[in-house]
């Protein structure tokens, strides 16, 4: 399984947002530069904005670029806008829902639980890490997994994400997938339509 390895900090100083999560992630950050500058300060170029927008959301949802590409032609085909379809899409992955309900502290720990069979989805494990989550999907942590005191803490005790289209119950070690997320709900930073117009060169 291909994974992103880069430095988590430096990758969010380098786009100036918080794509990992982490608290400290843009401690370190100049408050004078802005991602939209270059290095020496000097005015980016439109090609250099869109192509930062798309490092972001792969960057948020830890794809690669061929993953990116397949997600892209998938949103062109929906009735929706392509952007905010292709958002939606990488939204209701399996390791992305895993983390939004708190089941990991990083996009990158629940794609580690995925693929190491913590996962159930609707009682049946799933290793499978870009399994696209339906509405009315219940997703939850294994049985012998729970007694994981690290699997607990994170359930039990993260608050990072409260979204409105993942209903969970905590003593059940459950995350159930009530309905299709809006675009203003989703807790990313990112300009998507300069994304889609780079692509659609």
């Amino acid at each position: 399984m291909a994974t992103r390895r880069e430095p988590r900090f430096k990758l969010c100083r380098h786009l100036g947002v918080n794509v990992c999560g982490h608290p400290k992630a843009l401690k370190r950050v100049d408050p004078k530069k802005s991602a939209g500058s270059g290095r020496s300060g000097q005015k980016v170029s439109q090609y250099g904005l869109q192509l930062l927008e798309k490092q972001k959301i792969k960057a948020y949802y830890g794809i690669f670029e061929r993953q990116f590409a397949r997600y892209f032609d998938l949103a062109k085909k929906s009735s929706e806008m392509t952007g905010v379809a292709l958002l939606k899409n990488l939204e209701c992955r399996l390791d992305n829902i895993v983390y939004r309900s708190g089941f990991a502290r990083s996009i990158r720990q629940a794609r580690q639980m995925v693929s190491h069979g913590h996962i159930l989805v609707n009682g049946k494990k799933l290793d499978i890490p870009s399994y696209g989550v339906k509405v009315g999907d219940v997703v939850s942590l294994k049985e012998n997994s729970r007694a994981n005191t690290h699997f607990q803490d994170n359930f039990q005790g993260l608050v990072s994400f409260n979204v409105p289209y993942i209903e969970k119950n905590k003593d059940q070690f459950t995350a159930k997938l009530i309905r299709e997320p809006l675009r203003e709900e989703l807790p990313i930073e990112v300009n998507e339509i300069l994304a889609v117009e780079l692509y659609s060169k």
